[in-house]
């Protein structure tokens, strides 16, 4: 089993800055992937980025790349999402995931572990 916890969302302005955390703990070492998807209010949950184990592979949305920097401490067990420039677009929950499989991808179904999500408010 894999637990997922979210942290560091918050109410922040446009043009903002925000960095979401996302603890693993459990069979840490059989994660492969982790990701980041968002889900905004009356909207269907939708890929951010994902990010390999040893980070040799990254994958961006493009409504957020260049503006959202995915990255992992493997020592901590830790990824993050660095968010600059954000919009009221991005008004969203955001949900950490991890998958075992070796197989990097951006579907929602690929994952089988999820964390509670951390809402994050753009005010305009």
């Amino acid at each position: 089993q894999v637990q997922l916890v979210e942290s560091g969302g918050e109410l922040v302005q446009a043009g903002g800055s925000l960095r979401l955390s996302c603890a693993a703990s459990g069979r840490t070492g059989s994660i492969y992937s982790m990701a980041w998807f968002r889900q905004a209010p009356v909207k269907e949950r939708e890929f951010v980025a994902v990010i390999s184990r040893n980070a040799g592979t990254i994958y961006y949305a493009d409504s957020v790349q260049g503006r959202f920097t995915i990255s992992k401490d493997n020592a901590k067990n830790t990824m993050y999402l660095q968010m600059n420039n954000l919009k009221p677009e991005d008004v969203a929950v955001y949900y950490c995931a991890a998958d075992l499989s070796h197989i990097i991808s951006r579907e929602m179904s690929r994952f089988y572990y999820w964390g509670q999500g951390t809402k994050v408010t753009v005010s305009s």
